[in-house]
C-alpha cells in the first residue's frame, strides 16, 4: 500500500526501531526491495536521488514504482531523495510520491530553513511529506567536514521554524563506498533526539556494521538510507549469472531480483531488531 513518510517513521521513533529507505536505479532492484519487505511484513521507504535521474529519469521511476507501491501486502513510501531546487521536487510530488527530501543542506542556516519552509507548505497540500538536512553529509570523496556536523541547538529552531517531518543529520557517515570506516558520533544523535520531536534520519547506511546500525538506532535514528549495498549486490547478481553460464538477459533478471532481495532482507530484519 502506498504510504507516507509520517506513517512509518512515526511509529518507528516512539517504537525505537528504524524503517529502511533504499534508493533503486531499476526494476530489479525495486522489486527484490518490495519483495524482501512483504517477507519480513515491514514497511519500507523506496526512492530515487536527483543525482541519479540520469539514469533513471523520474517519469519512469514513478511509471513502476508508484504502482507497485499501491499494490504491495506492506507500506511502501515513495521518496525523492536529494533534490536539489523547488521545481524538481514538486515534479516528484506532482508524479505521485509521497515524500520528497529538499537537500539545502549546503546553503546557510537562514537559507535552508527559509527554503525548506515554503517546501513543507507546498508538499503538505499534496498530502506528502518532507525531510530535509541540517549539517551536510559529505561523499566519501569529500574531506573531512566535522564542522557541518548537526548542532542540537539549531536543530531544535530548524524543526520549529520549517515544520518538516523528519530530520537527517550528519554525524560522521558519508555517502558512497568507505574507505575508511566511519567514526558515528552517536552522543550528537542521542543529543539531537533530545532536543527535536520529529523522527531522525541516517544518511550513509551502507558498509555500517550491525553493531554501529543497533547503536544508531537506540541513539534515536527512526530512518536509514541504503543504496551502495544493494547496488553492489544487483552487480554481483548479474556476476554470477555470466558465471553460470547466462547469456540472455531474460535470464539475468532472477539473478539481479534475488541478490538484492537477499541484502535487503538482512537490512530489514536488522532494522526492525530481529
Amino acid at each position: 500500500m502506498l504510504a507516507n513518510l509520517k506513517d512509518v517513521l512515526v511509529p518507528a521513533a516512539k517504537g525505537k526501531y528504524c524503517v529502511g529507505h533504499f534508493n533503486v536505479i531499476n526494476l530489479e532492484m525495486a522489486r527484490g526491495v518490495i519483495e524482501a519487505a512483504e517477507e519480513a511484513d515491514a514497511p519500507v521507504i523506496i526512492g530515487i536521488e536527483e543525482s541519479q535521474l540520469s539514469i533513471l529519469p523520474l517519469d519512469a521511476f514513478a511509471s513502476f514504482v508508484i504502482p507497485m507501491a499501491r499494490k504491495a501486502k506492506v507500506p511502501v513510501v515513495v521518496h525523492f531523495d536529494h533534490g536539489k531546487t523547488f521545481d524538481r521536487c514538486i515534479e516528484a510530488l506532482k508524479y505521485g510520491f509521497t515524500s520528497v527530501n529538499f537537500d539545502c543542506s549546503t546553503d546557510s542556516l537562514e537559507s535552508n530553513a527559509a527554503k525548506v519552509s515554503e517546501m513543507v507548505k507546498t508538499a503538505h497540500a499534496f498530502g506528502a511529506a518532507v525531510e530535509a538536512e541540517l549539517g551536510h553529509t559529505p561523499d566519501t570523496s569529500e574531506t573531512d567536514t566535522k564542522n557541518e556536523y548537526t548542532d542540537p541547538g539549531q536543530a531544535a529552531e530548524y524543526v520549529k521554524k520549517t515544520g518538516i517531518d523528519a530530520l537527517a543529520i550528519s554525524v560522521g557517515t558519508a555517502h558512497g563506498e568507505y574507505k575508511v570506516y566511519p567514526k558515528v558520533d552517536y552522543a550528537r544523535i542521542r543529543a539531537i533526539a533530545e532536543a527535536v520531536d520529529v523522527p531522525l534520519v541516517l544518511h550513509g547506511g551502507s558498509g555500517l556494521s550491525d553493531h554501529s546500525i543497533r547503536h544508531a538506532i537506540t541513539s534515536g535514528i527512526a530512518k536509514i538510507d541504503i543504496f551502495t549495498d544493494i547496488n553492489i549486490a544487483c552487480c554481483q547478481g548479474a556476476i554470477q549469472a555470466v558465471n553460470d553460464g547466462v547469456h540472455l538477459m531474460s535470464d539475468m533478471v532472477p539473478y539481479e531480483v534475488h541478490a538484492v532481495k537477499v541484502v535487503a532482507a538482512e537490512k530489514i530484519h536488522l532494522f526492525k531488531g530481529e
